[in-house]
């Protein structure tokens, strides 16, 4: 397989950074777009907020790729963070969708996105033909998300929504800081415990996305979630027996609605989520299980 031209909005973040580096090692060219003046050979950039981008780097791109957005750790009684959270992520990608409508090569776009698009589901198994239900803040937000996309999509571009279910590493939220609340001793389940709660390691996402980069026949949907959703009860225990802890303060449901406000539906809500367009178009995912997740974000 030859290399591609990947272009990289969000490239400094968290995801962004390791997503690059793995595209690099796996014999790809990559160009982040920044919001700061640059001539370096790999930088590019744009300013999506006033609709400025170099339309060569996207004409020259195989496949670009948008995770750029502002924190979804905030204080979510604010409402400048729900607004810059909104916005951020909806700017950035209609201003790329409409780049690669207008351009002549159409490249692949690999859109970012997340799994409360589907809201709760209880304990029924979800994959990427659900619906989407409910309207919690980050559902409405991801369904305006993907709607932003719609001009590339109508083009006739490879569009994916990678749906992505919260990645455990110890580095970024939320794993970096639930880690210290568990060795803290005041870790616990949330509510009953019972919602099932998907996510995803590192390595598997990055896995995941640079699979979507090299395979030309997949589009739409894609959940970036492992194989088996844990409840909140199976990752407090798999996460308390990681690092040797008691998990016994657990967070009654008021007090969760409480305190998490907007984001509260999507920590009470259960998404019992499966990868299954990934696992069809033959990506192997690592870590499957809840232990297997908890131990490679912790290593």
């Amino acid at each position: 397989m030859s290399g591609k031209t990947v272009v990289i909005g969000g490239a400094s973040g968290f995801l962004g950074r390791h997503l690059a580096t793995a595209l690099v090692e796996r014999g790809h060219a990559v160009v982040a777009l920044t919001r700061r003046p640059t001539s370096a050979p790999d930088e590019s950039t744009w300013d999506p907020y006033a609709g400025v981008y170099d339309r060569d780097v996207i004409e020259r791109a195989d496949v670009v790729v948008n995770l750029a957005g502002s924190p979804t750790i905030g204080n979510p009684h604010s409402g400048q963070w729900a607004r810059n959270l909104r916005e951020s992520r909806v700017t950035t990608t209609r201003v790329l969708a409409g780049a690669i409508a207008s351009s002549e090569r159409r490249p692949a776009y690999l859109a970012g996105n997340a799994v409360a698009w589907y809201g709760d589901h209880g304990d029924e198994v979800v994959t990427e033909g659900s619906e989407s239900r409910g309207d919690s803040f980050m559902t409405t937000v991801t369904r305006e998300w993907q709607d932003a996309t719609l001009d590339a999509v109508d083009a006739g571009a490879r569009v994916c929504l990678l749906r992505t279910a919260p990645v455990m590493d110890r580095e970024a939220a939320p794993l970096k800081q639930l880690r210290l609340l568990f060795k803290a001793g005041l870790g616990g389940r949330i509510g009953d415990g019972r919602q099932r709660m998907p996510m995803i390691s590192l390595r598997d996402w990055v896995g995941g996305v640079a699979h979507l980069v090299e395979d030309d026949t997949v589009s739409g949907p894609v959940n970036l979630c492992s194989p088996q959703t844990p409840t909140n009860a199976e990752f407090t225990e798999a996460l308390a027996q990681a690092l040797n802890r008691k998990a016994l303060l657990p967070a009654p449901a008021f007090a969760v609605r409480l305190g998490a406000g907007k984001v509260s539906g999507e920590i009470l809500g259960s998404i019992n989520l499966r990868p299954a367009v990934l696992e069809e178009a033959g990506y192997s995912f690592r870590d499957r299980t809840v232990h297997e997740v908890v131990r490679a974000g912790l290593t």
